[in-house]
């Protein structure tokens, strides 16, 4: 398995912008460390309902690991 590291293009800030605004909290949260209950504490949730965010975001942007969520977070200024 490899990754490649790229800089963030014009695509990665309209990739950014596709996701929901809650959608993007959820991931600055995790970015920064939290857990999904700490996460779902914070913004008020359950967390079953982070779970779901994080399904949809990892769909979205195409990634699988919490690893490379925190890396695209960075990239997109999250």
């Amino acid at each position: 398995m490899s990754l490649t590291l790229t800089t963030p293009t014009a695509q990665g800030e309209t990739t950014a912008t596709s996701l929901a605004p809650r959608e993007q909290e959820t991931l600055r949260h995790i970015a920064a460390g939290r857990t999904y209950l700490q996460t779902a504490r914070h913004m008020g949730l359950s967390k079953h309902t982070v779970d779901a965010y994080l399904r949809r975001i990892r769909a979205k942007l195409g990634v699988n690991s919490t690893a490379e969520l925190t890396r695209l977070a960075i990239a997109l200024g999250l």
